[in-house]
């Protein structure tokens, strides 16, 4: 995974899952993300070491599969599962943030068409006392939870979205139908079959945000499949990190880099 400690500069780091985040964890933190540089340091580790390693969890971005490719020879890629779905909400949000502009937009050519006939604007309310607008914008968070987790305001304002856009409702589905997909299969070959029904929902849905994703699981998707072998995730490389901004945020950034790198070998390398 990548991290920044300060300024925006990003490091590679490398870690080792079977560690579970103590000593040991920490194997190599490599300035910069070029592929070249983190192959390079990575080769200082012996061939007949890196050969051992058999499987390696990471993210879509094209320079870190070609990094486990050069580094870990025998290394089965799994793509985490978490990032594919964090793509399909971001596509979602899209959508809801598409219309909120336009909500936006809607009420501001009202209260200047009240202003220039001298009139009073009162805001329409919908049955949950919301405007539109505050509708748009106040459910972003109950379309990261699924129906069930809903508490009763929450499933209120959904009913009231989703009849005012059914096109939200209709990518919340897709994504939830991904997650299903996720926690529901444990055979690598139906997975497969239900990620081909799922993009053929996609196509029919015509969302050019979820085509993209489409697209992207179709290049990356003996990775993607990879994951129902072990169920693996690239959740402890993302637990490093969140420990990584706990210390920087406790000594208020970091000053000295070098310093700070040699305390954090300390400890978990």
């Amino acid at each position: 995974d990548e991290t920044a400690f300060s300024n925006g500069d990003l490091y590679t780091i490398v870690t080792n899952k079977n560690a579970n985040g103590k000593k040991g964890a920490l194997l190599a933190m490599i300035k910069g993300t070029k592929t070249e540089d983190v192959i390079r340091i990575l080769h200082k580790i012996a061939l007949k070491q890196r050969k051992k390693v058999i499987e390696v969890t990471l993210d879509m971005a094209g320079n870190m599969g070609l990094i486990v490719k050069k580094s870990f020879p025998k290394a089965v890629l799994v793509i985490d599962r978490f990032h594919v779905q964090k793509l399909a909400l971001d596509a979602l949000q899209e959508i809801r943030i598409k219309h909120r502009w336009e909500a936006i937009d809607k009420e501001n050519d009202a209260i200047e068409n009240a202003r220039n006939n001298s009139l009073k604007y009162v805001p329409e309310l919908l049955p949950n006392g919301d405007t539109l607008k505050q509708l748009l914008a106040r459910s972003r968070y109950l379309l990261y939870k699924s129906r069930n987790k809903w508490t009763n305001a929450q499933q209120e304002r959904a009913e009231i979205l989703f009849k005012n856009y059914p096109d939200i409702e209709k990518a919340y589905n897709l994504c939830q139908n991904l997650s299903w997909i996720y926690n529901q299969t444990k055979d690598k070959t139906v997975a497969l079959i239900r990620l081909a029904k799922w993009d053929e929902k996609v196509r029919q849905a015509k969302f050019k945000s979820f085509n993209s994703i489409a697209r992207t699981m179709s290049i990356h998707y003996q990775n993607i499949l990879n994951y129902f072998d072990n169920r693996s995730t690239n959740a402890s490389a993302e637990s490093f990190n969140a420990k990584i901004k706990a210390f920087r945020a406790q000594f208020r950034g970091v000053r000295n880099i070098q310093f700070f790198l040699f305390r954090l070998s300390n400890i978990y390398a």
